[in-house]
Protein backbone atom coordinates (compact mmCIF):
# COMPACT_ATOMS: atom_id res chain seq x y z
CA UNK A 1 0.00 0.00 0.00
CA UNK A 2 1.43 3.32 -1.09
CA UNK A 3 0.69 5.09 2.18
CA UNK A 4 2.49 2.73 4.58
CA UNK A 5 5.55 4.90 5.19
CA UNK A 6 3.44 8.01 5.60
CA UNK A 7 1.01 6.72 8.22
CA UNK A 8 3.57 5.31 10.61
CA UNK A 9 3.11 7.18 13.88
CA UNK A 10 0.16 9.14 12.57
CA UNK A 11 -3.16 9.41 14.44
CA UNK A 12 -6.26 9.05 12.26
CA UNK A 13 -9.88 9.60 13.34
CA UNK A 14 -12.39 7.24 11.69
CA UNK A 15 -16.03 8.39 11.65
CA UNK A 16 -17.84 5.26 10.42
CA UNK A 17 -20.73 3.63 12.25
CA UNK A 18 -19.59 1.97 15.47
CA UNK A 19 -20.50 -1.47 14.12
CA UNK A 20 -18.44 -0.84 10.96
CA UNK A 21 -15.20 0.41 12.48
CA UNK A 22 -13.43 -2.95 12.46
CA UNK A 23 -12.33 -3.16 8.84
CA UNK A 24 -11.29 0.50 8.73
CA UNK A 25 -9.26 0.06 11.91
CA UNK A 26 -7.53 -3.02 10.49
CA UNK A 27 -6.52 -1.26 7.27
CA UNK A 28 -5.27 1.90 8.97
CA UNK A 29 -3.33 -0.01 11.61
CA UNK A 30 -1.78 -2.19 8.90
CA UNK A 31 -0.52 1.05 7.37
CA UNK A 32 1.10 2.01 10.69
CA UNK A 33 -1.50 4.48 11.95
CA UNK A 34 -3.00 4.86 15.40
CA UNK A 35 -6.79 4.86 15.02
CA UNK A 36 -9.07 7.10 17.06
CA UNK A 37 -12.67 5.85 16.91
CA UNK A 38 -15.10 8.69 16.33
CA UNK A 39 -18.36 6.90 15.46
CA UNK A 40 -20.68 9.35 13.74
CA UNK A 41 -23.47 6.98 12.68
CA UNK A 42 -25.89 4.68 14.46
CA UNK A 43 -27.57 2.17 12.15
CA UNK A 44 -31.16 1.32 13.14
CA UNK A 45 -34.21 -0.31 11.54
CA UNK A 46 -36.51 1.93 9.48
CA UNK A 47 -39.63 3.33 11.11
CA UNK A 48 -41.61 0.49 9.57
CA UNK A 49 -40.71 -2.73 7.77
CA UNK A 50 -43.96 -2.93 5.78
CA UNK A 51 -42.81 -1.41 2.47
CA UNK A 52 -39.65 -3.53 2.33
CA UNK A 53 -41.48 -6.70 3.34
CA UNK A 54 -44.17 -6.05 0.72
CA UNK A 55 -41.52 -5.57 -1.97
CA UNK A 56 -39.64 -8.73 -0.95
CA UNK A 57 -42.87 -10.72 -1.07
CA UNK A 58 -43.02 -9.75 -4.76
CA UNK A 59 -39.37 -10.47 -5.51
CA UNK A 60 -40.31 -12.74 -8.42
CA UNK A 61 -41.69 -9.68 -10.23
CA UNK A 62 -38.39 -7.77 -10.26
CA UNK A 63 -35.60 -7.97 -12.83
CA UNK A 64 -32.86 -6.27 -10.79
CA UNK A 65 -32.06 -5.72 -7.11
CA UNK A 66 -29.65 -2.81 -6.59
CA UNK A 67 -27.60 -2.37 -3.40
CA UNK A 68 -25.67 0.81 -2.70
CA UNK A 69 -24.50 -0.21 0.79
CA UNK A 70 -23.75 -3.18 2.99
CA UNK A 71 -26.46 -2.01 5.39
CA UNK A 72 -29.04 -2.59 2.67
CA UNK A 73 -27.69 -6.08 1.99
CA UNK A 74 -27.86 -7.00 5.68
CA UNK A 75 -31.41 -5.68 6.08
CA UNK A 76 -32.74 -7.48 3.00
CA UNK A 77 -31.09 -10.75 3.97
CA UNK A 78 -32.56 -10.57 7.49
CA UNK A 79 -36.07 -9.86 6.22
CA UNK A 80 -35.87 -12.62 3.62
CA UNK A 81 -34.82 -15.14 6.27
CA UNK A 82 -37.93 -14.30 8.27
CA UNK A 83 -39.99 -15.80 5.44
CA UNK A 84 -37.69 -18.75 4.80
CA UNK A 85 -35.83 -17.22 1.86
CA UNK A 86 -32.40 -15.70 1.27
CA UNK A 87 -30.44 -13.78 -1.32
CA UNK A 88 -28.60 -16.97 -2.20
CA UNK A 89 -31.94 -18.58 -3.10
CA UNK A 90 -33.37 -15.61 -4.97
CA UNK A 91 -35.36 -16.13 -8.19
CA UNK A 92 -33.05 -17.36 -10.95
CA UNK A 93 -33.91 -14.46 -13.26
CA UNK A 94 -33.27 -11.76 -10.61
CA UNK A 95 -29.91 -10.05 -11.08
CA UNK A 96 -28.07 -8.06 -8.42
CA UNK A 97 -26.03 -4.88 -8.86
CA UNK A 98 -23.71 -3.65 -6.09
CA UNK A 99 -22.04 -0.27 -5.62
CA UNK A 100 -18.73 -0.66 -3.82
CA UNK A 101 -16.21 -3.39 -3.14
CA UNK A 102 -17.40 -3.99 0.41
CA UNK A 103 -21.04 -4.30 -0.67
CA UNK A 104 -20.01 -6.80 -3.33
CA UNK A 105 -17.90 -8.76 -0.82
CA UNK A 106 -20.83 -8.93 1.58
CA UNK A 107 -23.03 -10.40 -1.15
CA UNK A 108 -20.29 -12.89 -2.02
CA UNK A 109 -20.10 -14.01 1.61
CA UNK A 110 -23.84 -14.73 1.55
CA UNK A 111 -23.45 -16.95 -1.50
CA UNK A 112 -25.12 -14.40 -3.73
CA UNK A 113 -22.41 -12.68 -5.80
CA UNK A 114 -23.32 -9.52 -7.67
CA UNK A 115 -24.02 -9.82 -11.38
CA UNK A 116 -22.79 -6.29 -11.99
CA UNK A 117 -20.32 -4.07 -10.12
CA UNK A 118 -19.60 -0.65 -11.68
CA UNK A 119 -15.93 0.15 -12.37
CA UNK A 120 -15.99 3.13 -10.00
CA UNK A 121 -17.48 2.68 -6.55
CA UNK A 122 -20.02 5.50 -6.76
CA UNK A 123 -23.68 5.52 -7.73
CA UNK A 124 -23.06 7.64 -10.84
CA UNK A 125 -20.83 4.91 -12.25
CA UNK A 126 -23.60 2.35 -11.80
CA UNK A 127 -25.88 4.44 -13.98
CA UNK A 128 -23.26 5.11 -16.62
CA UNK A 129 -22.19 1.47 -17.02
CA UNK A 130 -25.44 -0.40 -16.34
CA UNK A 131 -25.22 -3.47 -18.61
CA UNK A 132 -28.73 -3.45 -20.09
CA UNK A 133 -31.25 -0.98 -21.43
CA UNK A 134 -33.57 0.09 -18.67
CA UNK A 135 -36.80 0.32 -20.63
CA UNK A 136 -39.44 -2.02 -19.21
CA UNK A 137 -37.32 -3.33 -16.34
CA UNK A 138 -38.65 -3.50 -12.79
CA UNK A 139 -35.98 -2.64 -10.24
CA UNK A 140 -35.94 -2.84 -6.42
CA UNK A 141 -33.76 -0.30 -4.64
CA UNK A 142 -33.42 -0.78 -0.85
CA UNK A 143 -31.92 2.35 0.69
CA UNK A 144 -31.45 4.41 3.81
CA UNK A 145 -34.72 5.91 5.08
CA UNK A 146 -33.56 9.53 5.19
CA UNK A 147 -30.79 11.60 3.74
CA UNK A 148 -29.85 9.25 0.91
CA UNK A 149 -29.51 10.40 -2.66
CA UNK A 150 -32.45 9.96 -5.01
CA UNK A 151 -30.16 10.10 -8.05
CA UNK A 152 -30.35 6.38 -8.73
CA UNK A 153 -34.13 6.14 -8.57
CA UNK A 154 -34.66 9.31 -10.60
CA UNK A 155 -32.17 8.38 -13.31
CA UNK A 156 -33.44 4.82 -13.67
CA UNK A 157 -37.01 6.09 -13.85
CA UNK A 158 -36.00 8.57 -16.57
CA UNK A 159 -34.59 5.64 -18.53
CA UNK A 160 -37.93 3.85 -18.45
CA UNK A 161 -37.29 1.61 -15.44
CA UNK A 162 -40.13 0.94 -13.01
CA UNK A 163 -38.32 1.65 -9.74
CA UNK A 164 -39.53 0.56 -6.32
CA UNK A 165 -37.49 2.45 -3.73
CA UNK A 166 -37.98 1.30 -0.12
CA UNK A 167 -36.40 2.09 3.25
CA UNK A 168 -34.30 -0.83 4.46
CA UNK A 169 -32.54 0.89 7.37
CA UNK A 170 -32.01 4.26 9.00
CA UNK A 171 -28.90 6.06 10.22
CA UNK A 172 -28.84 8.56 13.05
CA UNK A 173 -26.38 10.58 15.08
CA UNK A 174 -24.86 9.11 18.26
CA UNK A 175 -25.54 10.87 21.54
CA UNK A 176 -21.98 12.14 21.98
CA UNK A 177 -18.29 11.72 21.29
CA UNK A 178 -16.28 8.97 23.02
CA UNK A 179 -14.00 10.36 25.74
CA UNK A 180 -10.90 9.13 23.88
CA UNK A 181 -11.89 11.13 20.80
CA UNK A 182 -12.52 14.26 22.89
CA UNK A 183 -9.10 13.90 24.51
CA UNK A 184 -7.36 13.43 21.15
CA UNK A 185 -9.00 16.59 19.82
CA UNK A 186 -8.29 18.64 22.94
CA UNK A 187 -4.64 17.55 22.99
CA UNK A 188 -4.22 18.23 19.25
CA UNK A 189 -3.12 14.65 18.62
CA UNK A 190 -5.02 14.07 15.38
CA UNK A 191 -3.26 14.20 12.02
CA UNK A 192 -6.32 13.43 9.88
CA UNK A 193 -10.03 12.77 10.10
CA UNK A 194 -11.76 10.52 7.55
CA UNK A 195 -15.33 10.60 6.31
CA UNK A 196 -17.14 7.80 4.48
CA UNK A 197 -20.49 9.50 3.77
CA UNK A 198 -22.18 12.86 3.81
CA UNK A 199 -24.01 11.91 6.98
CA UNK A 200 -20.75 11.19 8.82
CA UNK A 201 -19.67 14.75 7.98
CA UNK A 202 -22.93 16.29 9.18
CA UNK A 203 -23.07 14.21 12.34
CA UNK A 204 -19.41 14.83 13.19
CA UNK A 205 -20.01 18.57 13.00
CA UNK A 206 -23.05 18.14 15.26
CA UNK A 207 -21.03 16.06 17.74
CA UNK A 208 -18.13 18.52 17.76
CA UNK A 209 -20.50 21.42 18.39
CA UNK A 210 -22.05 19.49 21.29
CA UNK A 211 -18.67 18.78 22.81
CA UNK A 212 -16.83 22.06 22.18
CA UNK A 213 -19.51 24.70 21.64
CA UNK A 214 -19.52 27.53 19.07
CA UNK A 215 -15.76 27.32 18.42
CA UNK A 216 -15.94 23.60 17.54
CA UNK A 217 -14.42 24.06 14.10
CA UNK A 218 -11.13 25.20 15.63
CA UNK A 219 -10.62 21.64 16.87
CA UNK A 220 -9.92 20.57 13.27
CA UNK A 221 -7.32 23.24 12.55
CA UNK A 222 -4.23 21.48 11.26
CA UNK A 223 -6.13 18.20 10.85
CA UNK A 224 -6.31 16.81 7.30
CA UNK A 225 -9.89 16.28 6.10
CA UNK A 226 -10.05 13.13 3.97
CA UNK A 227 -13.16 11.97 2.07
CA UNK A 228 -14.14 8.65 0.50
CA UNK A 229 -15.82 10.10 -2.60
CA UNK A 230 -17.29 13.06 -4.51
CA UNK A 231 -20.57 13.46 -2.61
CA UNK A 232 -18.82 13.20 0.75
CA UNK A 233 -16.25 15.74 -0.43
CA UNK A 234 -19.03 18.14 -1.36
CA UNK A 235 -20.47 17.89 2.15
CA UNK A 236 -17.01 18.51 3.61
CA UNK A 237 -16.70 21.70 1.58
CA UNK A 238 -20.17 22.83 2.64
CA UNK A 239 -19.72 22.26 6.37
CA UNK A 240 -15.95 22.32 6.93
CA UNK A 241 -14.86 24.63 4.13
CA UNK A 242 -12.34 22.20 2.66
CA UNK A 243 -11.35 18.68 1.76
CA UNK A 244 -7.64 17.86 1.67
CA UNK A 245 -7.77 14.50 -0.12
CA UNK A 246 -10.32 12.20 -1.74
CA UNK A 247 -10.08 8.42 -2.00
CA UNK A 248 -9.50 6.85 -5.40
CA UNK A 249 -10.84 4.21 -5.64
CA UNK A 250 -13.75 5.27 -3.43
CA UNK A 251 -13.41 2.57 -0.79
CA UNK A 252 -11.60 2.01 2.52
CA UNK A 253 -8.30 1.06 0.90
CA UNK A 254 -8.49 4.22 -1.18
CA UNK A 255 -9.26 6.19 1.99
CA UNK A 256 -6.07 4.90 3.63
CA UNK A 257 -4.02 5.85 0.57
CA UNK A 258 -5.65 9.28 0.45
CA UNK A 259 -4.58 9.86 4.07
CA UNK A 260 -1.04 8.99 3.03
CA UNK A 261 -1.13 11.50 0.19
CA UNK A 262 -2.59 14.26 2.36
CA UNK A 263 -0.01 13.79 5.10
CA UNK A 264 3.02 13.23 2.87
CA UNK A 265 4.03 16.88 2.83
CA UNK A 266 3.10 17.54 6.45
CA UNK A 267 5.68 17.53 9.23
CA UNK A 268 6.09 14.30 11.17
CA UNK A 269 4.28 14.32 14.51
CA UNK A 270 6.25 15.77 17.44
CA UNK A 271 7.60 13.52 20.18
CA UNK A 272 4.66 14.34 22.45
CA UNK A 273 2.26 13.04 19.80
CA UNK A 274 2.19 9.55 21.29
CA UNK A 275 2.16 10.68 24.88
CA UNK A 276 -1.61 10.57 25.21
Amino acid sequence: MASDSYLSGRSIAVTRAETQLGEARRLFEAAGATVVDLPALVVTPPDEWGPLDDALAELDDFHWLVFSSGNGVEAVEQRLRRIGRSLARRPSHLKIAAVGRKTAAQLESLGSPADFIPPSFVADSLLEHFPVSGWGLRLLLPRVQSGGRTLLADAFAAAGVRVVEVAAYETGCPEGLPSAAVAALEQRRLDAITFSSGKTVSHTCQLLKGAFGPTWSSQLEGVAVVSIGPQTSERCRQLLGRVDAEADPHDLSGLVDACGRSLRARPSPPACHDAG
